[in-house]
């Protein structure tokens, strides 16, 4: 695989991340009639509070994940690959992160949703060990909600 790092993104990252976000996702609009949620995401936001990391590879920033921390869990609000770099790992390097972000923050349970039209996340998140368990409408989607336990933190 390609040499890379994973770092808390900056402002200087903005337009990047923008970017990725409308390649990895644009495709969706169509299927599900709208734009998908982290398509209207307040990138700005989550860099002032250090809720997004930025995956660097030789050709730039290649890759994205949003992670927030709850009382009992940590949501991966987004993942996302560009085309340019989907097929090399990437994904699964991030996912990887947010397990070791996870067991840092002692916690035990990772949790993301998708969207139920988007199939390939769902077949992909299932092959990496999460596990549906809901669907549900929530601002105007349709999702579904996976979970992965990780071993319990030492003390």
């Amino acid at each position: 695989m390609t040499e890379t790092t994973i770092r808390v993104a900056t402002t200087s990252d903005i337009s990047a991340i923008k970017e990725i976000v409308n390649d990895a996702y644009g495709h969706y609009v169509e299927r599900i009639g709208s734009k998908p949620a982290p398509m209207t995401d307040d990138y700005a936001q989550h860099v002032e509070k250090q809720t997004i990391w930025v995956l660097d590879s030789p050709n730039g920033v290649a890759g994205l994940m949003v992670l927030r921390t709850d009382a009992d869990f940590v949501l991966v609000s987004n993942v996302a690959v560009s085309k340019a770099h989907q097929g090399k790992g990437f994904g699964k390097r991030l996912l990887d992160f947010a397990d070791t972000f996870t067991t840092q923050k002692g916690k035990c349970e990772l949790r993301l949703y998708t969207n139920e039209l988007m199939h390939e996340n769902l077949a992909i998140y299932s092959k990496l060990g999460w596990e549906e368990y809901a669907r549900a409408e929530q601002d105007g989607f349709r999702r579904v909600f996976m979970r992965k336990t990780l071993p319990q933190p030492k003390a």
